[in-house]
Formats: C-alpha cells, sequence, structure tokens
C-alpha cells in the first residue's frame, strides 16, 4: 500500500511537543488514527482505541505503530494538549491541495458553537468560525473565537489564514463591519454582507433607497418542496448616491434586496413574508446575486447540519484542554474526505458505514492507492 499522499504527509509535520520519556507512540500515527476512526464512526476515546484495534493490519500499511495501538487516555491527552493554531494551519494545508478553488467562488463564512464543550451548566467556552467552498463543497479553515471576543475579531484573523483571492465572501449580518469589508479587499477578493439594524444608518439608507428608486435589475425564483412554495425575487440597485455612508464601505458598488414569499401547502399556516438587504463590491446582475446569496446557506446546510447530524458533534462532551478544538478539526477533515470521494452516490453517514466495514472503499476515501 502507497502512503505517498498528502494527508499523511501534512499531518505528520505537527510537532511534538510531549517529552520524550515514555513516548511510545508517533504523534503523526495518533492523528492519523484519530482522523480514520472519526471517518468510520468513532466518536469518544474509547471508540477510536476500538475501532484502531480492530483495523491494526489496515493501519500498519501506511502508519510506523512501533508500540501498537495507544490507549484510551494516550488518545484524550495528546488531542488535549496538540496546539489548536498549528493543528489548524495543517488542516489548511492539506485542504488546499484537495482542490483548487474557481475563480469566483462563493466562500461562506459563518460560526457555531460546540454546545457540548460547555461544562455544569455554563454556556460553551468553545465558538468556531468556519469558511464553507459552495462550489467544491469543502470546509476550508476554522479559527477558535476568543472567549472574551466575538466573531468580529475572528473573521479577519480566519481570512488572513486563507487564499480568498477572486473569491466572493459571503456573511450574515454580524460580518457587515468596516474592518471586515477592508480585511476582504486587502485579500483581493469581492464581499456579499447581509445588513440588518446593527448598522441602523446604512440599513435605513438602503430601505429609503428601494423605495425611491427605480431597480438596475431583478430576477425571481420558485422554489417547491418540503409542503411549501417560495418565491424569492431579488432586486439590486448600483446608483448609490443616496446612500450616505457609501464612502465608508470600501468598493461598494451594488445594494441587493431579497423578498420572500412562502406559502404552505395543505396546511392553515398564514403565507409568511420576509424582506433582506444586502451591499456588495460586485457589478453583476441580480440573476447573480440571487444565487451567491442562495449559496450562502450551504454553510448551514452542508457543514453546521452535518456536523450535528451525521457526526454527532453537539452531543460530543469532549472539554479538556484543547479537545474541542481539535476534535473538531478531526471532524471537517473526515467531512472533507468523504465529501471528496465521488464514487458513492450516498449521505455522509452511509458512507462512514461503508468505510468501516469496506477496507477497499476505505483507501479510496484516504486516497491510499492499494
Amino acid at each position: 500500500m502507497n502512503s505517498d499522499n498528502n494527508l499523511v504527509s501534512i499531518f505528520t509535520q505537527l510537532e511534538d511537543h510531549r517529552s520524550h520519556i515514555n513516548r511510545l507512540h508517533k504523534l503523526g500515527d495518533i492523528l492519523l488514527m484519530g482522523i480514520i476512526s472519526v471517518i468510520c464512526g468513532a466518536e469518544t476515546w474509547k471508540q477510536m482505541v476500538s475501532f484502531s484495534n480492530s483495523k491494526e493490519e489496515f493501519l500498519k500499511g501506511f502508519l510506523e505503530l512501533p508500540n501498537g495501538i495507544p490507549s484510551e487516555d494516550t488518545f484524550n491527552r495528546v488531542f488535549s494538549a496538540i496546539d489548536s493554531s498549528k493543528f489548524e494551519e495543517c488542516f489548511m494545508k492539506w485542504v488546499s491541495s484537495l482542490s483548487e478553488l474557481s475563480k469566483g467562488q462563493v466562500i461562506a463564512i459563518d460560526g457555531k458553537t460546540l454546545r457540548g464543550a460547555k461544562s455544569h451548566g455554563e454556556k460553551s467556552p468553545v465558538h468556531m468560525v468556519s469558511a464553507w467552498a459552495c462550489e467544491n463543497a469543502l470546509v476550508l479553515g476554522q479559527v477558535k473565537v476568543s472567549e472574551k471576543s466575538n466573531e468580529i475579531t475572528a473573521i479577519p484573523e480566519l481570512l488572513d489564514l486563507l487564499c480568498v483571492e477572486d473569491a466572493v465572501i459571503t456573511i450574515d449580518a454580524m460580518g457587515c463591519q468596516e474592518k471586515i469589508v477592508e480585511k476582504i479587499i486587502a485579500n483581493d477578493a469581492d464581499y456579499i454582507l447581509a445588513v440588518k439594524e446593527n448598522q441602523e444608518g446604512l440599513y435605513q439608507d438602503i430601505v429609503n433607497e428601494f423605495s425611491l428608486s427605480n431597480s438596475a435589475g431583478s430576477t425571481s425564483q420558485l422554489d417547491f418542496g418540503h409542503g411549501r412554495i417560495e418565491n424569492r425575487a431579488c432586486s439590486i440597485i448600483t446608483d448609490l448616491h443616496r446612500i450616505g455612508s457609501k464612502g465608508k464601505w470600501k468598493e461598494l458598488k451594488t445594494i441587493i434586496r431579497i423578498e420572500s414569499t412562502r406559502e404552505f401547502k395543505n396546511s392553515k399556516k398564514p403565507t409568511e413574508k420576509s424582506v433582506r438587504y444586502y451591499i456588495s463590491s460586485c457589478s453583476r446582475d441580480a440573476e447573480f446575486f440571487q444565487s451567491a446569496i442562495r449559496s450562502h446557506w450551504a454553510i448551514e446546510n452542508s457543514l453546521h447540519w452535518v456536523l450535528d447530524v451525521a457526526f454527532s458533534e453537539d452531543a460530543s462532551r469532549k472539554r479538556q484542554g484543547n479537545a474541542a478544538q481539535n476534535y473538531s478539526v478531526l471532524l471537517k477533515v473526515a467531512l472533507n474526505l468523504l465529501k471528496n470521494e465521488k464514487t458513492e452516490k450516498q449521505g455522509v453517514k452511509g458512507k462512514r458505514l461503508k468505510a468501516a466495514w469496506d477496507e477497499k472503499y476505505l483507501s479510496n476515501v484516504l486516497n491510499l492507492k492499494v
């Protein structure tokens, strides 16, 4: 079995800061066993040990394992102690080797709290901000939000770690901040940002503009599914002379309005209507903005929802040291590998089961040459 692949080579480069005394297991071996175990359904340190013991001969094909399979305590200690920022850097380096991002691709940025990391009824101290490439369906990277801060400070840090040149960055209203806009432009990307009352002056200017001016273009889209009919109308304005704060938002070229009407079939629920507003540095037509804004929600449906449903992330009780943050990286590595494997036409849960049962398929997921 040939192990000359990026997964093995990149993650085994992480520096090992453990004491040389009683260091029985290679750090790279432990990391790879953690990743592979998670791919195959393991959710606890004990399950990682059980899985690795059951697949020891398979693992020996590309790992050293000088002293066999580590104990549950070893997995716990190692993943609790690993420098999370360095582990995340390895993750982002590995992701960049998987596939090239196309020019103009939408990269959605959003945050998620690791709910299981809380203890004694207290608020969870771990909140991660992730970037999702909508076209490639890959997690590009993540950073932890500082306990005494929020997403506003974490997003620029994440942008600096990623290569976002020529991409279109989409963020919800929390990210509608002048400094974040400046950071996106400085990284040679464009932005589409949701605007709400947290930017009161800008929000009111946009509302007024759409009530007074003719749009430069519009389009509508009908969706049928889940017992409802939804119509989304997108309108844009590019003449922004009435936007008093235009100068504060670097490269601002377009404002966007999305009007949604949702009717429920075979239900007495009343029709729902909503209006959302956005700003953008892009000079594109309404069809582009309709599609790009719709794409943003993939980070909720294809990342956060999958992490909770297919990987039970919210149920994870890992709290010690850096365990929650590092386990979050393991889940995203596993998700990317499973998404990147195209031969099996089923969901992530089904792929995890097949990988656990079928070593040949697991080799395909890991990109190992058998």
